[in-house]
């Protein structure tokens, strides 16, 4: 019990008062945590957090700031790590000084964004994720041979807003079978879809289907929009969430992805919670749990699962197991803004 203690009081867990460890020590017991596998950054995310660390490294000791237009990825880690560094990250290019250096996050920005950057003569360098930059050129093909594009999405979300900034006349954004029921076309008969590359299978596909049912030549992209890394890591906690008493996604609450993956575990009946890190585990969620089940968003770092179970084993033995469903290979080289220095 006192090394349990000990640990929790370590990992941040832990207040001062006496009933708080009280509720902590309840909580103290053997357990097993089942890791998900794949979890954590995607290939997307590690370039686009490379790109802000190799410029970083390059204007070291120069007058020079880098610059970064909303968070590179989402995630309050990464991002506070950077800032640390020397990043500054703003919310709109009005706050970059004319001629500077600017990275585009991961997201993606809209044709007007990249047009009020040229003018204002900034130094471009683009880290937005391959995958989306597919989206992007797939809107824009719809969208020239004259169909209206459904964009299937999260109002508000960073990549929508880009995507839709594409061919603003002619895309339109369902988020439900609902809206799709309200939507009204120019022609019916000239209709494609797109999605967002971080949204829910089992959800996106209740509003594909609802779009063919209503559109039955609705056409859409060649291959899934939804990325690997998102299907990949849903696979995963559905896999390991279906063992589990409990499920924990280490993410920040605006991660899409993240938030996703908890939805995804409470859909099959696991009681699920998304975490910033180790300090955001409350001791009744995990009390009577014999097996915790463990995974992180597309941009939470691996280092903050690896606090999760630390903390954890200040609630009493804990055996790691590795529930793998799929290996991931794919890799994105750098902008070659970033290559030609």
């Amino acid at each position: 019990m006192v090394l349990a203690v000990g640990a929790m009081a370590s990992a941040g867990l832990l207040g001062a008062g006496g009933p708080v460890r009280a509720v902590w020590a309840r909580a103290v017991r053997p357990r097993t945590v089942l890791l998900a596998s794949p979890r954590s950054l995607c290939a997307g995310v590690e370039r686009a957090i490379e790109v802000v660390e190799t410029l970083l490294e390059r204007y070291s000791g120069t007058d020079r700031a880098v610059f970064v237009r909303k968070q590179i990825v989402h995630n309050t880690h990464v991002v506070r790590d950077l800032e640390s560094r020397g990043a500054v990250f703003v919310d709109e290019l009005d706050e970059v000084p004319d001629g500077a250096v600017v990275v585009f996050s991961a997201h993606g920005v809209s044709p007007a964004v990249r047009e009020e950057a040229a003018r204002r003569g900034l130094e471009v360098v683009d880290a937005t994720c391959p995958l989306v930059t597919k989206v992007h050129a797939e809107a824009r093909r719809f969208a020239a041979r004259r169909d209206t594009v459904v964009l299937v999405g999260h109002a508000g979300h960073e990549e929508v807003e880009g995507t839709l900034g594409e061919a603003p006349q002619a895309t339109v954004l369902v988020q439900s079978p609902g809206d799709v029921a309200a939507l009204r076309v120019p022609d019916p008969g000239r209709v494609s879809y797109l999605t967002q590359t971080t949204l829910a299978l089992d959800e996106t596909a209740e509003v594909i289907t609802a779009l063919k049912k209503r559109f039955p030549g609705i056409r859409g992209p060649g291959s899934d929009d939804i990325c690997y890394a998102t299907t990949n890591r849903q696979h995963a906690v559905q896999a390991v969430a279906a063992r589990a008493d409990v499920a924990l996604v280490v993410g920040s609450g605006n991660s899409s992805n993240s938030v996703r993956l908890v939805e995804l575990a409470r859909r099959g009946g696991t009681p699920a919670y998304l975490i910033d890190d180790a300090t955001g585990i409350r001791p009744e969620w995990v009390r009577d749990a014999d097996v915790v089940g463990l995974s992180a968003g597309a941009s939470a770092p691996q280092a903050l699962v690896d606090e999760v179970i630390v903390a954890l084993g200040g609630l009493g033995p804990v055996t790691v197991r590795e529930h793998t469903t799929v290996t991931e290979t794919v890799a994105f080289g750098l902008p070659a803004a970033v290559r030609s220095q």
